[in-house]
């Protein structure tokens, strides 16, 4: 009897033993949480992959789009979703995948197609110094390597080249509810170029500061680098809210100009029933910006006849996404609004050429008809879209999106394009010929979203 109550305790004992060490075992952010609705986010349930080593990864964005004002040279102006019009287009082929040795980690994302193009071409600090930075980073869209440290639910210490979530969209567009992106979103950093430390005190915050070179800059601009955070709140599988913060020196020989950036974002799903063959789940996204540029000429919300005029960035942005069918169909609707005195942050029409800008005017955009942005000048814009989704299985997504753009200033591409009378870049140009520039758009995309 006595050696069975010792075998009954010493059971006891390495039950109890085995349920200690599973408590005290990995802590993984947002685990139990489901994050695969949420607008900007990766939307599988789980990778293919299960290296131990290596986890690949591999996406595919290939499209076509049709502009209502039929531009002569095919090509679209303020997106960096899109290049050109009435052609199939390979946006973006992304290749790599995450390693990891012990706490030792590492990430690498190859990028070909035409955004290793359209994305680099907003970023003007590789005109100061040497070396090419534009072509040296254009076929990178993330590469960094880091260090995690497991205290708390981790913490992360990464530099390179890595994502920025200013503005709520995935620079992935497999990941975004709507594929046009509104200005909230397309005219904020798609990357940023430095340090970042995330850190998860508990399953359901996480707490990012950055070092960066500046506002998806891949140089810096001035001596100082920029600072800024992302906060991220999760607590449940229903609610997401985080910010993101920036201050920085943006503006080219401008080191006395200073920006400050505010994104806040919150998601709610408020529907979910995954296996209904009706409609199967609902959320929405609600994105708010504030920012101002204050000094060198500008003067942030006031215009002051001895500082300068007001140079600020307000926008909003909402979207209601419905699925149907145990979600392998989804319909999302939205749109937002954008004023931004000074266009510091329009992303600035192309035009034939594209000289250097002119080294005396730091301000100054790229092309032989450079965009005019000079402190005073307004820039107001809004837009909507809705899109039909069919989503097969967690890899493929076939949208069908529908979007109309409007800005309060010539902006958009028109009949006669941006290149030159027949849209050639070798044609000559007459000496009264400008880019036919337009105050709104219509256009309808197709696009084939592939991710493994």
């Amino acid at each position: 009897m006595k050696k069975l109550v010792l075998a009954s305790i010493f059971l006891i004992g390495i039950t109890d033993y085995v349920k200690a060490q599973d408590s005290t075992g990995p802590k993984i952010p947002f685990d139990g949480i489901e994050t695969n609705w949420q607008n900007g986010s990766d939307r599988r349930d789980s990778s293919v992959f299960h290296g131990k080593y290596f986890v690949p990864s591999v996406m595919m964005d290939i499209n076509y789009t049709h502009s209502f004002n039929n531009p002569n040279d095919n090509t679209v102006v303020g997106s960096t979703a899109l290049a050109r019009n009435n052609e199939v287009q390979l946006s973006q082929l992304s290749l790599g995948g995450d390693f990891y040795y012990e706490n030792a980690r590492a990430k690498v994302m190859l990028q070909f197609g035409t955004r290793s193009n359209v994305v680099p071409r907003n970023d003007l600090s590789p005109y100061r110094g040497q070396y090419q930075l534009a072509n040296v980073y254009r076929y990178l869209s993330e590469a960094y390597v880091g260090y995690h440290f497991n205290k708390w639910y981790g913490i992360n210490v990464d530099a390179g080249l890595f994502m920025s979530y200013i503005g709520l969209n995935s620079y992935y567009q497999v990941e975004n509810w709507e594929y046009q992106a509104s200005f909230t979103s397309d005219n904020t950093p798609w990357f940023f170029n430095g340090v970042r430390i995330q850190i998860f005190p508990s399953k359901t915050l996480k707490i990012e500061p950055w070092i960066i070179n500046g506002w998806q800059s891949y140089g810096k601009f001035n001596k100082m680098p920029g600072l800024g955070a992302n906060i991220t709140w999760n607590p449940n599988s229903n609610l997401k809210l985080l910010t993101n913060d920036y201050y920085g020196t943006d503006a080219a020989g401008l080191p006395e100009r200073k920006r400050f950036h505010s994104d806040n974002s919150l998601l709610v799903r408020y529907y979910n029933k995954p296996q209904s063959k009706g409609i199967s789940k609902m959320a929405f996204s609600l994105t708010g910006d504030l920012g101002f540029e204050k000094g060198g000429g500008v003067n942030g919300f006031k215009n002051d006849s001895s500082k300068g005029p007001a140079q600020y960035f307000l926008s909003s942005m909402i979207y209601n996404r419905i699925w149907f069918a145990k979600n392998k169909f989804a319909w999302t609707i939205g749109g937002g609004v954008m004023t931004n005195p000074g266009r510091y942050l329009v992303l600035y029409p192309t035009g034939q050429a594209s000289p250097l800008p002119d080294p005396n005017n730091p301000t100054q955009t790229e092309g032989k008809y450079p965009f005019s942005a000079n402190p005073g000048d307004q820039f107001k814009g809004w837009d909507c879209s809705s899109n039909l989704d069919w989503m097969p299985n967690q890899s493929f997504l076939l949208r069908l999106e529908y979007v109309h753009r409007h800005s309060s200033v010539p902006y958009f591409a028109g009949a006669g394009g941006v290149t030159s009378p027949n849209g050639y870049t070798t044609t000559p140009l007459p000496a009264d010929w400008r880019p036919d520039l337009v105050k709104s758009e219509d256009r309808i995309i197709l696009a084939l979203l592939f991710r493994l």
